[in-house]
């Protein structure tokens, strides 16, 4: 008898479990429809000098296709500055790297109908990750976008859904990933560090919660080799989810395109100075 009810448990269990993630599921799949296309391929052309040895190499451009988001209907879209020119990130996390400059020469949009959209970078912050870019010309039918302005928190072991669009070997199809938060950060503000694990999640992409708001932004944080002793790169950065209203704070005070020359453009009034590492212990 107890090995039937014991039995019986069990199955209880697995079909539990199995309602759970079709659930999950169910939502992801509902969040994906919504947002996929507020998730565009920025592609960047980015001119790299390295002065090191005291020697200046001969520029070299790279191409790269990077995740963004479309955080409003005129195509203001925000990515992960890290992504798009990681040099200041290098520099801190290193100082082999002071010696490398680098220039974005080259802006685009690509959605998934194949055409391009000219745009140029309008606002960066070194502090928070974040890198905002505008089309050249107003487009001609609002975009799809994500609402900052609906957002929700998130507790430790949450789930986010994670929206991305994949390379040109993947067909830059869309994709979602379910990602889980191994930890809530407070001080010196609010981020949240998603699990370790391997998914098609990349810098850039944006996280649901369940309820269907967003959550944020996935970005780098660094902090200086001086402050925690180690040389190794690696243990002086981490991925993060950096909040919803960090975002709608900068995306309110980035201005219009008017010609990007590929030079850093004014942080947002209030950033932390880049020289300041005080807020990034």
């Amino acid at each position: 008898m107890n090995h039937k009810l014991n039995l019986m448990a069990t199955a209880c269990t697995l079909l539990a479990a199995t309602c759970h993630a079709d659930e999950l599921a169910e939502k992801g799949r509902d969040i994906f429809k919504k947002y996929q296309h507020a998730v565009v391929t920025v592609q960047t052309v980015l001119k790299v000098t390295d002065s090191r040895g005291g020697r200046s190499s001969n520029p070299s451009e790279i191409k790269r296709d990077l995740t963004g988001t479309i955080i409003d209907p005129s195509g203001l879209t925000v990515l992960a500055l890290s992504s798009m020119d990681p040099a200041e990130l290098y520099r801190r996390v290193s100082e082999e790297y002071n010696k490398i400059d680098t220039q974005v020469n080259d802006v685009k949009l690509l959605l998934d109908d194949g055409s391009e959209i000219s745009s140029e970078i309008v606002l960066r912050d070194e502090d928070l990750d974040l890198a905002f870019v505008r089309p050249k010309t107003k487009p001609s039918a609002p975009m799809a976008a994500v609402d900052l302005t609906k957002s929700s928190s998130v507790e430790m072991l949450d789930p986010v859904i994670a929206l991305n669009r994949l390379g040109r070997a993947a067909g830059r199809a869309y994709a979602a990933s379910v990602e889980r938060i191994v930890a809530v950060v407070q001080k010196p503000r609010t981020f949240y560090l998603p699990g370790a694990g391997a998914s098609a999640t990349t810098l850039g992409s944006p996280a649901f919660a369940l309820n269907g708001n967003v959550v944020g932004i996935f970005v780098m944080r660094a902090v200086s080799a001086g402050d925690t002793g180690s040389r190794n790169p690696a243990e002086n950065v981490t991925a993060i989810l950096i909040p919803a209203e960090d975002i709608l704070k900068g995306a309110k005070q980035a201005p219009e395109a008017k010609g990007d020359t590929g030079k850093p453009a004014d942080k947002p009034a209030g950033a932390t100075n880049q020289k300041d590492t005080k807020d990034q212990k």
